[in-house]
């Protein structure tokens, strides 16, 4: 694993550089987003994704999310009506999942098998913004969350990841303990917007 140790809000542009290489040349990182640490590698990655599988123990129903840029990246992967539009755009940046219906554009191992579903996020962090600002997709990501852990725990603790995920991770964006918070996540996927969790955004007034 080689560690990138940056500032939390104003990162090194070398180091976003280097993290931004690491995906492209499909290898696994693990990087701040405004909830917690995560897992990323690019879209279309495959041997970076086989080891997200490998180490997370994820079977093929598992539902991936997509971190984009901005609204217009967004439409590539998944079906916005006018109407879905308006509440996306009222309630991005933001910790917030938002369970869409996945476009052809979706590779079908991303998407719910069944469903056809994907999650996307637009995150407000500021090293999350800047490699997706960088990159030529979307990032795919999935919660540090080890097998047989207790609670589902997410991991935030930079000595954590390192003794247990250090010879399995090529990049480590380290910004030093993260405040572990959940994403708020709604379904998109019929005409009534619903919320399946309650997370760290309040989008009571928008629903």
């Amino acid at each position: 694993m080689h560690i990138l140790y940056t500032h939390p809000d104003n990162p090194q542009p070398r180091l976003i550089k280097q993290a931004v290489e690491a995906l492209e040349q499909d290898k696994l990182i693990i990087y701040p987003t405004d909830t917690s640490y995560a897992f990323g590698c690019k879209i279309g990655a495959k041997n970076a994704l086989n080891k997200l599988k490998q180490i997370r123990e994820l079977d093929d129903n598992h539902q991936f999310t997509l971190l984009c840029r901005d609204l217009s990246e967004i439409a590539t992967y998944a079906s916005v009506d006018n109407q879905q539009f308006k509440l996306l755009k009222s309630l991005t940046p933001a910790p917030i999942t938002f369970i869409l219906n996945a476009t052809k554009d979706v590779p079908k191992k991303l998407a719910h098998p069944k469903k056809r579903s994907i999650g996307i996020r637009i995150p407000s962090n500021p090293i999350a913004q800047h490699i997706l600002e960088n990159i030529s997709t979307p990032i795919l990501t999935s919660s540090l969350i080890l097998p047989n852990t207790n609670n589902q725990q997410v991991l935030d603790d930079p000595y954590d990841i390192e003794e247990k995920l250090g010879n399995l991770i090529d990049i480590f964006v380290n910004v030093g303990i993260q405040t572990t918070k959940l994403s708020t996540v709604i379904d998109m996927t019929t005409d009534t917007a619903t919320v399946i969790r309650q997370g760290a955004a309040d989008v009571s007034q928008f629903l």
